[in-house]
């Protein structure tokens, strides 16, 4: 299953009026794609809330390797996914991200 990126801000507002679960170290939003696909589209923000560049650059990173890893086995077909980094994203362990981002992405399901 193809998995792409959400670019455009009129995409990430779309996604931001459907559900939502908050985990202490990520927030993830999910709604039914417009336009029906077959992929996943996922997107990630960090606000400067949690931190100068590197450290929302870093979040972000962190992020997009956890979501290759369980998109795909836990994302639903046809949806987007926006991830938000919070605090404590850049440094928790990776192990405690994973977790939380597939709780998240259960409790979405």
């Amino acid at each position: 299953m193809a998995t792409h990126r959400l670019t455009i801000r009129k995409q990430f507002l779309y996604v931001a009026r459907g559900q939502r679960a908050a985990r202490p170290n990520v927030v993830v939003q999910a709604r039914k794609a417009v336009p029906e696909q077959s992929g996943i589209r996922a997107g990630f923000t960090a606000t400067k809330k949690i931190g100068n560049a590197v450290t929302r650059n870093r979040s972000k990173r962190r992020l997009r390797a956890a979501v290759h890893e369980l998109l795909v086995p836990y994302g639903q077909p046809g949806w987007d996914y926006v991830f938000i980094a919070r605090k404590a994203t850049a440094d928790v362990s990776w192990s405690v991200l994973l977790d939380d981002m597939k709780a998240a992405l259960l409790r979405l399901r």
